[in-house]
């Protein structure tokens, strides 16, 4: 898998939100395919970090 394409972070998200949610919630409201989602975490509690990142095929998904 290339993780080549548009890169997005994104910031002050709940302590719950996990790579999943991370990413159905962005398919949800934007379309378009996503090839990467992920929520930074603590590598030491493994807790959230509360921010993380999208990256979207193609670019004009992700400036929409």
């Amino acid at each position: 898998m290339s993780l080549l394409g548009f890169k997005l972070f994104i910031g002050n998200l709940s302590k719950d939100t996990n790579d999943i949610g991370l990413e159905k919630y962005f398919k949800d409201a934007i379309g378009g395919e996503i090839v990467w989602a992920q929520v930074c975490k603590d590598r030491n509690t493994g807790d959230s970090k509360r921010y993380g990142f999208i990256t979207f095929k193609d670019e004009a998904d992700g400036i929409r």
